[in-house]
């Protein structure tokens, strides 16, 4: 997400730091650079002008130039600034009774996934939200609906098959809301493959009858400059409340997510970060703005990492590695708490600093080879991985299709792991001793 135009502005704010004094030539040069970075990212000519206009007119500043460390007071101009453009502060949804979403969109751009992801998101909050098929158009999108909805445990209305007049889809869709136990409404409508009258007239008829509190966009980050049209439209024919921002985790420039809210001046709200039915997460500005400047994402990374983790299994865990008794077991549930995190690339991205480092790739088949090699043990074997002689080893890359030289190397990386658990362990035994004993604070 984004990694062209973070490798850019990276590129631009380390030549900045390097300068002991700025002058106005060096802040001139540098935001025509990031003028270049945000167009090679897609995002809109307006849009890209009027916020280089914004960050010059602070950077000139005196305070900025005076500074004694203007490079990173420049990096914060632009973080300010970065999020403002992606919408200040983070927009919660209107849900006030009866508390109806209307999720609109062109065909292919995931609004039946993100309406099931939607759902999903409001039930882990506490909410009791219910499913509507409301696309007459789409073959399969009701029962790709109705799918969906089974997997992320929420009720779900199908019209029946055949019809074709969405008001009285409505109608029902009502009237079954009403005798179902739920208190958030999505309605999932109808696409096109292009924008065109029919659609818009039928969403607005739709639209007049639900009275929806929420009417929200599902538009393609891959599509960049295509999606902010789309955007621009909808909202001038429906007036749009929202935008949930999809595949954001395939989309290397990102401009889209950068131009919507300012062509809009609607909201992101949502943004879908995978495939996975869970990969969807609520939009904050900030926070995007930390990881495109390389600044990480601490807040969400703790959040994540709350959501799979139980309380005891951390506690337990901390005891291993104080004692030093962690095995190639421990190993591999953690390796598979991790990977609960989400693509393994995008939890690096959260980490300040590690966004764009050069090389940090992780190779995803290299983590499936060494899950394959610890799974191809015995439980035995995992918890004493010492007695892997020669022969269990040649075993062991059988059974994972790997090679013994890379079950060598797992088996020396976790020993060395291991071992230096253990020095720490034994470093700490030593400190308290030399406390205790009066060894240090002496005068």
């Amino acid at each position: 997400m984004f990694s062209r135009l973070s490798d850019k502005l990276q590129d631009v704010f380390k030549d900045l730091r390097g300068h002991g004094r700025i002058s106005e030539k060096n802040i001139t040069d540098a935001l025509r650079d990031v003028r270049m970075a945000l167009l090679d990212a897609d995002v809109h000519f307006q849009v890209a002008k009027d916020f280089i206009a914004r960050v010059k007119d602070k950077a000139m500043g005196e305070e900025v130039l005076r500074s004694v460390t203007p490079g990173q007071q420049i990096v914060k101009i632009f973080h300010d600034e970065l999020t403002t453009l992606l919408g200040g502060d983070a927009a919660p949804l209107n849900l006030t009774k009866p508390a109806r979403i209307l999720v609109v969109g062109l065909n292919g751009a995931g609004k039946t996934t993100s309406s099931a992801k939607l759902a999903r998101l409001l039930k882990s909050q506490g909410r009791a939200p219910q499913l509507i098929a409301c696309d007459l158009h789409r073959p399969a999108a009701i029962a790709q609906l109705a799918t969906l909805a089974e997997q992320v445990g929420v009720p779900v209305y199908q019209p029946q098959a055949g019809e074709t007049d969405v008001l009285k889809v409505g109608r029902e869709a009502v009237a079954w809301c009403d005798q179902t136990p739920g208190d958030v409404q999505i309605y999932d409508t109808a696409g096109r493959q292009d924008l065109d009258e029919p659609l818009i007239e039928e969403l607005r008829r739709l639209k007049e009858f639900l009275q929806p509190q929420e009417i929200l966009i599902v538009c393609d980050a891959a599509t960049g400059q295509q999606a902010v049209n789309v955007a621009e439209k909808f909202h001038a024919a429906l007036g749009l409340t929202g935008i949930i921002l999809t595949k954001l985790d395939g989309d290397a420039r990102g401009g889209a997510a950068l131009s919507l809210r300012e062509v809009t001046k609607q909201p992101i709200k949502f943004a879908g970060v995978g495939e996975k039915i869970e990969q969807f997460e609520q939009f904050y500005p900030d926070r995007l703005a930390g990881r495109i400047l390389g600044m990480g994402d601490v807040v969400s990374l703790v959040e994540k990492a709350a959501e799979v983790i139980n309380e005891d299994d951390a506690r337990r865990m901390e005891e291993k590695l104080r004692k030093a008794s962690f095995d190639l077991e421990d190993f591999l549930q953690q390796f598979r708490m991790l990977k609960r995190m989400g693509p393994l690339q995008n939890v690096l991205g959260m980490l300040p600093g590690m966004a764009n480092l050069k090389g940090s790739s992780i190779d995803e088949g290299q983590l499936k080879r060494v899950e394959a090699i610890i799974l191809s043990m015995t439980p035995q074997e995992r918890t004493r991985p010492d007695i892997l002689n020669a022969r269990r080893r040649q075993r062991v890359a059988r059974g994972s299709g790997t090679t013994v030289t890379e079950v060598n190397n797992l088996i020396l990386r976790f020993t060395q792991m291991r071992k230096m658990m253990k020095n720490m362990g034994q470093m700490k035994k030593l400190m308290a001793q030399a406390r205790k004993g009066g060894m240090l604070g002496m005068n």
